[in-house]
C-alpha cells in the first residue's frame, strides 16, 4: 500500500509553527531567529514563511533559505548561495558545496541586516530570473484540414 503524499504546510500554519520554534527556543537562538525572519520579511515582503524538513524555510519563487537552529548556531542555508554575489563576506558556512552557501550566526554575533538584505533580495532574483517567460511550445502533430 502506498502512503499518501504529504501536503505542503498552509502559509499560516507554517508562521505560526515557525512562531512556535522561535518561543520554544526561548534563548538566543530564538531571538537571532526572529531578527533573521524579520530581516527577511522587510528585505522582500512577498517572501512567504514556509515549514519543511521541520525547519523554518523563506520562499519566493523558489526557497530562498532556510532558518535551521542548532545547539551553538542558527545556520541559514542558501540552496543557490554559490550562484550569488557576496561583497561583505557573510557566507561563513558550506563553502566547498558547489551550490549552497550558508551563513552560521553563532551567540554574540551581530547580524549585518543590509548585507543580509542584498543576499536575499539576490537569492530572489535569481529564483525568479527565467520564471517568467512562457516556455516555448511544440508545433503540434495534429493538423487542422
Amino acid at each position: 500500500m502506498r502512503e499518501p503524499m504529504k501536503r505542503p504546510v498552509p502559509a499560516e500554519s507554517a508562521s505560526a509553527l515557525i512562531d512556535e520554534k522561535i518561543k520554544e527556543l526561548g534563548d538566543w537562538r530564538g531571538k537571532t531567529l526572529a531578527k533573521v525572519r524579520k530581516i527577511i520579511h522587510e528585505a522582500d515582503p512577498e517572501i512567504v514563511d514556509e515549514w519543511k524538513w521541520g525547519t523554518p524555510v523563506w520562499s519566493h519563487g523558489g526557497i530562498v533559505c532556510t532558518g535551521e537552529t542548532y545547539k551553538k548556531v542558527v545556520k541559514m542555508t542558501f540552496p543557490k548561495g554559490a550562484a550569488l554575489k557576496d561583497p561583505a563576506g557573510l557566507f561563513n558556512s558550506s563553502l566547498e558545496g558547489k551550490v549552497r552557501r550558508a551563513i552560521d550566526i553563532h551567540e554574540g554575533d551581530k547580524v549585518e541586516a543590509a548585507a543580509l538584505k542584498d543576499l536575499i533580495r539576490a537569492a530572489v532574483a535569481l529564483n525568479l530570473k527565467g520564471k517568467g517567460k512562457p516556455k516555448p511550445r511544440r508545433a503540434s502533430s495534429k493538423r487542422a484540414d
